[in-house]
């Protein structure tokens, strides 16, 4: 599998015929968001849905002892808070840029306003909903299922799609967040992956050197995961 263009614009958005877009275009603003900012945590009503245009949103897991795991990303295949277009949400996950983001925000009444004089909006965010959660039910089986070699590459991999870089700025204990393992398991796995020349790995930075070679040592789940988004999205 090699590597989809750069997904520079939302693809939800451009899937929207021309009228049905119409609907939502006055309601959008572009905004940039630095990395590591908190959009919702557990419990926030979701005022606003984001759609990102370049860069990656982490919807995590939380514990009472304050362990966190990764369950989906979002990029500009999709967007964040897309079902509090259809009734008030409250936010079941914390959601952290994760990237450095282009996105379009738009208010949930606004978009609401749009989801009742179009079906086929309507239509895109059943898809979207179910899309998201066979990457959280694929996630699931994987952190349970896969090693924390093969889980870290289909999290590079599935990063990498959704932005227009080689290089992912990451601290280590952001990574291990994402992958719910100890900072020094993840400092070992790095080291591994570049010993393999697959990545340069630095204090806070991953570069992204031999993908194919992330491919081959990845799980199942990478290409499960694209293809539920590719069969139901279209991206």
């Amino acid at each position: 599998m090699q590597r989809p263009a750069p997904l520079l614009q939302n693809r939800l958005l451009d899937a929207l015929p021309a009228q049905d877009h119409a609907l939502v275009a006055p309601g959008l603003i572009q905004v940039e968001l630095e990395r590591g900012r908190l959009l919702y945590d557990p419990g926030d009503p979701i005022d606003y849905v984001y759609f990102p245009h370049d860069g990656v949103i982490s919807l995590m897991t939380l514990m009472e002892n304050g362990a966190a795991i990764e369950s989906s990303m979002i990029g500009p295949e999709g967007a964040l808070g897309l079902m509090a277009a259809v009734s008030p949400r409250q936010s079941l996950s914390r959601a952290i840029v994760q990237t450095p983001l282009r996105a379009a925000r738009i208010a949930v009444e606004r978009l609401h306003e749009a989801w009742e004089k179009s079906a086929a909006l309507r239509d895109l965010i059943d898809r979207h909903t179910e899309a998201l959660y066979g990457h959280s039910v694929q996630s699931v089986a994987c952190n349970a299922l896969h090693s924390v070699e093969a889980r870290f590459c289909r999290w590079l991999l599935t990063c990498h799609d959704r932005i227009s870089t080689d290089t992912l700025a990451l601290t280590q204990e952001f990574l291990a967040d994402m992958l719910g393992v100890q900072r020094t398991t993840v400092t070992a796995v790095a080291r591994s992956l570049q010993e393999k020349g697959l990545i340069r790995y630095r204090r806070g930075v991953v570069d992204i050197v031999d993908r194919a070679g992330l491919q081959a040592m990845t799980c199942e789940c990478y290409s499960v995961t694209r293809n539920h988004y590719r069969r139901l999205l279209g991206t």
